[in-house]
Parts: C-alpha cells; sequence; structure tokens
C-alpha cells in the first residue's frame, strides 16, 4: 500500500471492507476520500482513519467516540488530547467487556449445570422405559 491513492476495490481489498462500508463512513464523514468524477480514490489519510476506525469498532467504541477521537488528531498538542480521550474511552470499554465476560462465564456456567441435569434425566428415562418393557 505504498501508492498514493487506493480505488474503492483497492481499498475493499487492502481492509477487508465491502464498498458500502467505506461509503457508509464517507456518508459519516469518518472518510474524505477525493473525487474524480464518480471514482473515489482514498488517501494515505483515509487508510489510517479506517484502520483506525476498524480499530475502534472491534473495541466497542461507537462510530461517535471514533470521530471524536479522530478529530482530536490535529489539535496541534502531538496527539496529547486524542492519547488522553482514547485512554478513557478504553478504560471504560475494557471494564463494561470485563462485565460483558463475567456475566457471559455465568450464564455459561448455568447452561452447563441444565445440560448435566437433562443428560441425568434422559439417562433416568431410557433406563425406567427399558425396564417396564
Amino acid at each position: 500500500m505504498t501508492k498514493k491513492l487506493l480505488t474503492i476495490r483497492e481499498m475493499c481489498d487492502a481492509f477487508d471492507v465491502t464498498p458500502r462500508t467505506l461509503r457508509f463512513y464517507e456518508a459519516k464523514e469518518l472518510l474524505f476520500p477525493v473525487r474524480e468524477g464518480q471514482k473515489r480514490l482514498f488517501t494515505k489519510r483515509d487508510r489510517a482513519r479506517l484502520k483506525l476506525i476498524l480499530r475502534g469498532k472491534r473495541f466497542g467504541f461507537s462510530l461517535e467516540d471514533i470521530r471524536q477521537l479522530l478529530d482530536l488528531y490535529h489539535m496541534g498538542d502531538g496527539q496529547e488530547a486524542q492519547l488522553s480521550k482514547t485512554y478513557v474511552l478504553a478504560e471504560q470499554h475494557l471494564a463494561e467487556m470485563e462485565a460483558q465476560k463475567a456475566e457471559l462465564e455465568e450464564a455459561i456456567g448455568e447452561l452447563k449445570e441444565q445440560m448435566a441435569w437433562g443428560a441425568k434425566k434422559l439417562v433416568e428415562l431410557a433406563k425406567s422405559k427399558t425396564a417396564a418393557a
């Protein structure tokens, strides 16, 4: 990806996204491709932004959170504001993810218990049918 501008197809291939995804991010003013007629050409800046968007989405950040973080890049403070805000949001998301993980682990444990009970019941029912026959 050393080319200066990438087409929408090249962006899709490079980041494993659909053209619809890129158009959506453009409509949400997260990406700003150069227009040549009907063609969208993506700059190095767009590629960096898309990488951060996809990472943010994977971590559970909302598009609005991501937009705010991207907008902080040009504050002229050596990215201090952007990094500080990112860290605060990351702490919040990590706490939420850990809480969800704990809830999921509890639900998995309960489901396993219910399945064990059900399996035991099925064996008992099968034995009682065999004994009755």
